[in-house]
């Protein structure tokens, strides 16, 4: 039922959420030391611009074959059972990378490493939503998002200074040993699973669709903006040596803060003036940083990209999250969150892979401009199939 925002005094912090941010921390940062340097463990395996874009988007779409499916178990299953068996399969992914000589061997292994990732990842998402309040939700994602932000800051850097001083075995054992930290403190995370676990248990004919459509709107939203960020993740660091500037692991340093900062003040400014005012311009900050990237000749131009493109992305992806929460049934939470987070996992891998392709065949400057493209399209599902879901005054749902 549709209700009249309550007071902002709930409270968001307990030992239940902050075991959920720990543990998402060091899945994050495992995944996201290798998600620079894999491709270019790819390259240096005899693979050109499209496979190693395919790296990045076999692992991204991996995860959403599975997350539907994951979606639903979290909603009849409960939560933490998920939880652990995704991070036992990402573990087990991240000890193979030491065993894969081949390209067919290593994207066989990704494809699992995703399986893992779409499982775990939409456990803690739909675990964090669960023990926000509903009237300090923006705000409660904007927190969540803390996790990936700073492992975003530091993962990447990581990843890319082993690989350039020490080896790649080096780099694939400190990602299993943060991912093994994260299946331990899985064990620790307790607290009331979902109510439609207990409707199932009443009546065994209570079935689940596969998506959430109430999270279809805002999801959309996400896929093309995430397409874009796609060919950053995965060709920002060959890109910055075409243009010949060294160090470029700064740049998902400087990303990270932006977004660190970032994140709770505009989720807590949205909680409390409604999303409305915030999704377009963010949208644009998007778009005018990928034009600036397009141009980018010097470490000072490709920092201020990061800091353009971090506000832009720090101020829609988390409004759009807790819309998904917000819009959909307490029960089809699971669902929900599988469903955003397919949007961003397909978004993410197909921008790899088509992006790739157009680097391949007509060079960077010419993929970053074309990215320019998908978040216009961003900006033409929000007016076409988001905007008239949103209230005019900020309004949540219990």
């Amino acid at each position: 039922m549709i209700k009249a925002n309550p007071s902002q005094n709930e409270q968001i912090w307990s030992k239940t959420f902050f075991l959920i941010l720990l543990v998402s921390f060091l899945m994050f940062l495992s995944m996201y030391m290798l998600l620079p340097t894999l491709p270019l463990y790819a390259q240096s395996l005899g693979g050109n611009e499209t496979i190693a874009g395919t790296i990045v988007g076999i692992f991204t779409l991996s995860a959403v074959l599975v997350r539907p499916w994951f979606g639903n178990l979290l909603d009849y299953r409960g939560r933490k059972l998920i939880l652990i068996i995704g991070i036992a399969i990402f573990l087990v992914s991240v000890l193979a990378y030491n065993l894969a000589y081949t390209i067919i061997f290593l994207l066989t292994i990704r494809a699992v490493h995703g399986i893992g990732w779409g499982a775990s990842t939409t456990a803690t998402g739909t675990m964090a939503s669960d023990v926000i309040p509903a009237a300090r939700r923006a705000e409660g994602m904007g927190y969540y998002g803390i996790a990936a932000t700073i492992a975003m800051s530091l993962g990447p850097a990581l990843g890319l200074y082993l690989v350039k001083n020490n080896s790649y075995s080096l780099l694939f054992a400190g990602s299993a040993i943060l991912a093994g930290l994260g299946f331990i403190g899985s064990f620790f995370i307790n607290y009331e699973t979902s109510p439609k676990r207990q409707a199932k248990k009443k009546d065994p004919r209570v079935k689940g669709v596969i998506l959430e459509k109430t999270a279809i709107p805002s999801a959309l939203v996400l896929f093309f903006i995430t397409l874009t960020y796609g060919g950053i993740v995965s060709f920002l660091p060959a890109y910055a040596g075409f243009r010949g500037v060294d160090n470029i692991g700064i740049f998902f340093t400087v990303y990270a803060l932006v977004l660190l900062l970032g994140r709770p003040i505009i989720g807590k400014l949205s909680d409390k003036y409604g999303p409305r005012r915030f999704l377009v311009p963010g949208i644009l900050m998007l778009v005018a940083a990928l034009v600036l990237l397009s141009m980018a000749s010097s470490l000072s131009m490709f920092l201020l990209v990061a800091v353009v493109y971090g506000l832009g992305f720090g101020t829609v992806q988390p409004i759009l999250n807790a819309l998904v929460i917000t819009l959909s049934p307490p029960e089809r939470r699971g669902a929900a969150n599988a469903t955003f987070a397919v949007a961003m996992d397909l978004g993410i891998g197909l921008g790899a892979v088509i992006l790739g392709f157009i680097a391949q065949e007509l060079g960077y400057v010419y993929m970053y401009g074309s990215s320019v493209i998908f978040a216009l399209l961003a900006l033409v599902m929000y007016f076409s199939f988001l905007r008239k879901k949103l209230p005019d005054e900020p309004r949540i749902l219990s």
